[in-house]
């Protein structure tokens, strides 16, 4: 089944191009069927691209998903055209009036700050407060699981003695969640940040279960205990050049030890990229629109 998007989303080329089935709204509204209303507030500076990574994901699975993109309405984005903005985005005070079955928060390069320093800081904790009345389940990544981790369970995130740059393998800690069915005992996940979540911190707090972790990357996946809340600290997402990306802008920051691990051939980065996270990011995300919004929200929830 489709993705529903926007008319003339230009991620539409490209997810054709790959051979994701989408639909625009005109055709979909010509349709008897009520498909999972699914919210995106996008924090990434590449808005465009950040599309484009989530609509694949949430296209390859056997449901009809409308999407619609969100935006903070208290900052400016700096790399997304306004234009783009005005004919795609929506503001919070746009929907707040209504019930989404899932909502995703992105990441966002904010991480060394502190939270209250944020621009939209108040109005993100408006929103997180909102999804508990308004959405059924919530899905949060990287710095927006951070964020939402504070913001709800008090949870600090704590500075890393070096970025956190790389493909890391992971390991299962509770099989039989719904959310890590089909996985294989490790898999492997991208991560791209500079701040982390203590483990214990997850551990001690009754509400949470803690599902995977790194030895090298730490606390990866963790979920709330009803399944309304899933908090992922990596960027499974990521296209496969994603990190290089990255690689060459920090590197002519002129940071240093700034080479993703695990990522190139042989850490060369003159070699092939490595990307064996795909078919993991592809089951995670279709395990939490089947198990965790199509299976568990009402019908009359919109």
């Amino acid at each position: 089944m489709p993705v529903i998007i926007p008319n003339n989303l230009p991620a539409a080329e490209v997810l054709a191009s790959e051979n994701i089935f989408t639909m625009p709204v005109a055709r979909a509204v010509t349709q008897d069927i009520r498909p999972l209303r699914i919210g995106i507030l996008n924090l990434m500076p590449t808005k465009i691209v950040t599309e484009a990574q989530l609509l694949r994901l949430i296209g390859n699975t056997p449901l009809q998903v409308k999407v619609i993109l969100l935006h903070p309405q208290t900052y400016a984005s700096k790399n997304t055209p306004a234009d783009h903005l005005s004919a795609f985005y929506q503001t919070f005070a746009q929907v707040r009036h209504k019930r989404f079955d899932g909502f995703i928060v992105t990441g966002a390069p904010v991480e060394l700050m502190d939270f209250e320093r944020v621009d939209y800081w108040e109005e993100l904790q408006e929103i997180f407060a909102w999804t508990q009345t308004h959405v059924h389940a919530s899905l949060y990544i990287c710095w927006g699981a951070q964020a939402a981790l504070h913001h709800f369970y008090g949870i600090p995130k704590i500075p890393l003695p070096q970025k956190c740059s790389g493909v890391f393998s992971h390991r299962l800690l509770h099989k039989n969640a719904k959310l890590l069915r089909g996985f294989d005992e490790t898999f492997f996940a991208p991560h791209s940040r500079h701040t982390g979540i203590r483990r214990e911190d997850v551990e001690h707090t009754a509400a949470l279960e803690l599902l995977s972790t790194s030895d090298d990357a730490g606390v990866y996946l963790a979920q709330s205990r009803d399944n309304r809340q899933v908090f992922i600290t990596g960027h499974p997402e990521y296209d496969p050049d994603t990190l290089r990306l990255e690689y060459l802008r920090d590197k002519e920051r002129g940071e240093r030890d700034c080479l993703p691990r695990n990522y190139f051939q042989d850490d060369d980065p003159s070699r092939p990229i490595l990307s064996p996270w795909r078919a993991h990011a592809t089951l995670l995300f279709a395990n939490w629109l089947n198990y965790y919004v199509y299976q568990e929200t009402p019908y009359g929830w919109e």
